[in-house]
């Protein structure tokens, strides 16, 4: 049957991955998933059953946010690690089936859902998941449910994805692992409703807030509050380690192991805001930022003469030139490629060592980060004062997911064009199109300011919700417009937070998600006023209106 996949925004001609995906994964892999997330939907049609009947298991919880957050975009690649989830997935449901059938006795309803047992072997497997993609329930339900279904899947999966980051870090949330069975539960019925599967979207949106907002207690309770910080983007002589990803869990405990090693650690992607935090950046050897987004990856890993981790997601097909010395941890996994167990990152410190490192140092140049909420709320005041005068007339927040699709140096014309008398808010790694550039600034307030990772919308949110305080008006009042691009799952949670607030007139790009059908981007239009990008002066003209 092959593969089809249409969940990001890089996909084959903008309709779909059929044989091999842009990410980098092949039909074995996306089948895999396929069935992983099909496994993780039958776990949640007991875990929600169960929960209503006021019986949680937080190994259920925590297995079916693992399961989504693998499924995300540019994380799991390994066919041997995605089979182990499999089947360790089919033997939690039966655990979340016995759940259930305990605590409803006689009242235990059968699920609606086909049952299904893991095949033998990885083939039979396949042949499983091949049955269950979204291609086979499109041509059940039609392509407007299921892109609805989708876009709640991919809501959750990124909403998900955060909780992880927040549970590392010991902190987790009930209620969000209570929705995220909710919504797969009724992703899983054999007739979702089309208005209740836009509900479960605005509802997720709303726990993914709450979602980010635990990951933003679980960072700042951890490292501190952000403060503004100059990062060298030139690298030092010596032997060095860079760090990609989002997890600064893994970044603290390897700059622990590497303190007094004489190497120095680098920041790569969307690991930059790591160095705004007082409790990482005190590390001497946590050196600079090395490189820029995500995609471009294979030239700065090949030119980057030490070894290289992968945390969370963002990884792609590593060349043979440096596969010897890249290494995953967490959910992040290629075939071949060494992967780090329990936080003991001796391997990769042995792979630096043994590397050349930089021959010499670059220059001192430096790029500004640590403008979290606390930090901008700080000179709050400031702002407002700039506004009322008229020396401030306009915030952009220009940011979101980077990619390699043509017509993303939109973004890149739009942050030049601003005008002088505008400030730009950015945050995730689409900043690397123009976070190198000089903005100058507003009376003392740097034109641009960085929020942080994608992980760090919580604070852009904060941010706005607190200035229309300030101003006596909502959101939607501020003199504000919001250009966003997206990529993978995580931002689609991200917008349907900005949606399930109200914020209307977003701009989105570089194109529309697949998976959002004509008739559901009418409706969205309809009440959001949400569009695409367009020219970067015909856009701007409209903006400054």
């Amino acid at each position: 049957m092959g593969m089809f996949c249409y969940q990001c925004e890089q996909t084959v001609q903008g309709k779909g991955c059929q044989e091999v995906g842009n990410c980098g994964k092949d039909a074995t892999t996306a089948s895999l998933q396929d069935l992983l997330l099909q496994a993780t939907i039958d776990l949640s049609t007991y875990a929600h059953r169960a929960g209503k009947l006021g019986k949680v298991d937080r190994e259920l919880d925590r297995a079916a946010v693992a399961a989504l957050f693998t499924t995300v975009t540019n994380v799991n690649f390994d066919p041997a690690r995605l089979e182990g989830q499999v089947r360790d997935m089919a033997k939690q449901t039966e655990r979340a089936r016995s759940l259930y059938e305990a605590a409803a006795g006689s009242g235990a309803v059968a699920s609606e859902r086909p049952s299904w047992k893991p095949a033998g072997d990885l083939a039979g497997l396949v042949r499983q998941g091949e049955g269950a993609g979204v291609a086979v329930r499109t041509k059940r339900l039609g392509a407007d449910v299921t892109g609805l279904q989708e876009l709640l899947t991919y809501g959750v999966k990124g909403t998900a994805a955060y909780a992880e980051h927040a549970r590392i870090l010991g902190y987790e949330d009930p209620e969000a692992y209570a929705f995220f069975h909710e919504a797969l539960e009724y992703v899983g019925r054999k007739d979702p409703k089309a208005d209740e599967l836009v509900a479960l979207c605005l509802r997720c949106g709303q726990v993914n807030l709450k979602v980010m907002a635990l990951l933003d207690k679980a960072h700042t309770t951890t490292y501190g509050h952000p403060v503004p910080t100059p990062v060298r983007i030139e690298p030092l002589k010596g032997k060095a380690i860079l760090v990609s990803g989002h997890d600064l869990k893994d970044l603290e405990d390897l700059l622990k192991q590497t303190a007094g090693k004489g190497i120095n650690v680098y920041t790569h992607g969307e690991m930059l805001p790591a160095h705004g935090y007082p409790a990482l950046k005190k590390y001497p050897h946590l050196a600079g930022n090395y490189g820029g987004a995500w995609q471009d990856q294979a030239e700065e890993f090949d030119a980057f003469p030490g070894a290289i981790l992968m945390t969370t997601n963002c990884i792609q097909r590593p060349r043979d030139t440096y596969k010897a010395r890249i290494f995953t941890s967490g959910l992040v996994a290629w075939p071949g490629v060494r992967h780090i167990a329990n936080h003991d990152f001796s391997p990769v410190i042995a792979a630096a060592q043994a590397a050349p490192g930089f021959a010499q140092d670059g220059s001192a140049k430096t790029i500004l980060v640590g403008f979290g909420h606390q930090s901008v709320l700080a000179v709050a005041g400031k702002v407002i004062d700039a506004v009322k005068s008229g020396a401030l007339k306009r915030f952009f927040l220009i940011g979101g997911c980077d990619g390699a699709r043509t017509g993303r140096n939109y973004f890149t014309e739009l942050a030049e064009a601003v005008p002088k008398d505008c400030a730009i808010l950015t945050l995730a790694c689409g900043k690397f199109r123009f976070n190198k550039l000089e903005f100058g600034d507003i009376g003392g307030i740097p034109r641009l300011l960085d929020i942080g990772q994608c992980n760090d919308a919580y604070s852009a949110v904060q941010i706005a919700v607190a200035l229309a305080n300030a101003f006596g008006t909502d959101v939607n009042g501020l003199p504000l417009s919001l250009v966003i691009s997206w990529y993978e799952q995580k931002a689609v949670a991200v917008l349907l937070t900005l949606l399930s607030l109200g914020i209307k007139n977003i701009r989105l790009g570089p194109t529309l998600p697949m998976f959002v059908t004509p008739s559901t981007l009418g409706v969205l239009v309809e009440k959001f006023g949400i569009k695409p990008i367009g020219t970067v002066t015909e856009d701007l003209k409209a903006m400054l209106a």
